[in-house]
């Protein structure tokens, strides 16, 4: 099968936070369980960019390079691991209406801006928002060597999946397949958020405001191939 989409995903940013199952459990598509380990689910906010991106292999004008902040949690199926999104912010409304459309994803258009500095053995990254009149800013710096975390990690455990689920319009559920290599990592990681979670994602997510990050890390990213999604 060809892929739907294909893109460079880089500058990864996760930040991943223990939440009460609970507060996830409604989002869980039907056939899958959540992923819970000693008694905490995870949610990660993930802020990173495409570039150079293609739909069915046409690049489409003003849509080849963005950034991209979601919001996503872990689930499981038949014992494999992938990821259902709470909601996927971008800065164009063709991008939201597509992936809207094909996978039936939480896709939304705001106004966005993203800006990085790469020097030797460091990386800068700001992400600016605005949304309903309130400016948000992302600000990360990865320094130090890049690795590649073993397999056994929480880094990894949290950065890397290979299976999106979601929710056809019909009800049932979708299964995704998105490819690529193991990302490399930077050794150190500084971070500022000025962020309001409730704001943009719901009031019930605003104790995240003051919450500090169970696993967090900034990935080098790669190339990727996202595959249209399959009914479960």
């Amino acid at each position: 099968m060809s892929p739907f989409l294909t893109a460079r995903w880089v500058n990864l940013l996760n930040l991943t936070y223990r939440v009460p199952p609970a507060l996830l459990q409604p989002h869980v598509p039907p056939g899958l369980e959540l992923d819970v380990q000693n008694g905490h689910a995870f949610v990660s906010l993930v802020a990173f960019e495409f570039l150079d991106t293609r739909v069915r292999g046409i690049k489409i004008p003003g849509h080849v390079q963005f950034p991209e902040i979601n919001l996503r949690f872990y689930v499981l199926h038949k014992g494999q691991r992938g990821v259902v999104f709470i909601k996927e912010l971008v800065p164009r409304f063709c991008i939201a209406l597509v992936a809207r459309r094909v996978y039936n994803e939480p896709y939304q258009a705001i106004s966005m801006r993203v800006g990085s500095s790469l020097t030797t053995g460091s990386l800068e990254l700001r992400h600016e928002l605005r949304h309903r009149g309130h400016r948000f800013l992302i600000s990360a710096r990865g320094k130090g060597k890049l690795y590649l975390p073993p397999s056994d990690s929480e880094i990894h455990y949290f950065k890397e999946h290979e299976l999106g689920f979601g929710v056809h319009h019909a009800g049932h559920t979708l299964s995704y397949r998105v490819e690529h290599p193991a990302w490399r990592v930077y050794e150190q990681l500084e971070y500022e958020l000025e962020l309001d979670y409730g704001r943009l994602y719901g009031e019930k997510w605003a104790f995240l405001n003051h919450a500090r990050p169970f696993c967090r890390c900034l990935a080098e990213g790669s190339a990727v191939k996202v595959f249209p999604p399959d009914k479960l």
